[in-house]
């Protein structure tokens, strides 16, 4: 899927970046700062996107890294403002887990979220641009201003940190799996 090339009307351009990209850019913002600020972060986002327009990439993958890269930079922008010390933290607990048990199912939970509270922010941010976010080695390298190289060995190491931290919990070993897998990206 491609955005219209820069030739056409800034404002066309622009239209269909907003209307192609807002909802996720918006559930990527969400997952970082909660509902209360994410709309203002996502909004800001399009703001400086409207102001570097002839920056944004054509290709919508491509684009969409990109305004990541913004959102976040907003977001770190709006944290510091706030001081807030739990940055970029992900809502785990909005995540649906399956489990025939629900006291399986409140135990898993339990033991992801202390484990995930665990890693620092950036080893959470690493993950979840993998696991939620779905974006490849090359388009979270963007997102963080690194190289895919270098996100490939921050996502290795932060997945065998949250490994290490798994390994003593007590739910079950196929959601484990799951978040630490490493999967072609």
């Amino acid at each position: 899927m491609g955005l219209k090339p820069t030739g056409e009307s800034s404002a066309a351009r622009f239209g269909e970046l907003y209307d192609c990209t807002y909802a996720d850019v918006l559930r990527f913002v969400r997952r970082r700062a909660g509902p209360d600020s994410a709309e203002d972060v996502a909004h800001e986002a399009f703001l400086v996107a409207w102001r570097r327009l002839e920056d944004v990439p054509v290709e919508y993958h491509a684009a969409r890294a990109w305004l990541f890269g913004i959102a976040r930079n907003c977001l770190l922008s709006d944290l510091r403002g706030h001081a807030r010390r739990n940055a970029l933290s992900v809502r785990i607990a909005s995540e649906t887990l399956t489990t025939t048990d629900p006291d399986d199912g409140l135990a898993l939970r339990l033991d992801l979220v202390t484990a995930w509270h665990q890693l620092r922010a950036d080893e959470q941010e690493v993950l979840s641009l993998a696991i939620w976010e779905d974006l490849s080695s090359q388009l979270a390298g963007r997102v963080l201003g690194i190289s895919s190289a270098a996100y490939r060995i921050r996502l290795h190491r932060a997945r065998a940190k949250l490994r290490q931290l798994l390994d003593t919990a007590t739910f079950p070993a196929s959601t484990a799996d799951y978040l630490v897998t490493e999967r072609t990206i």
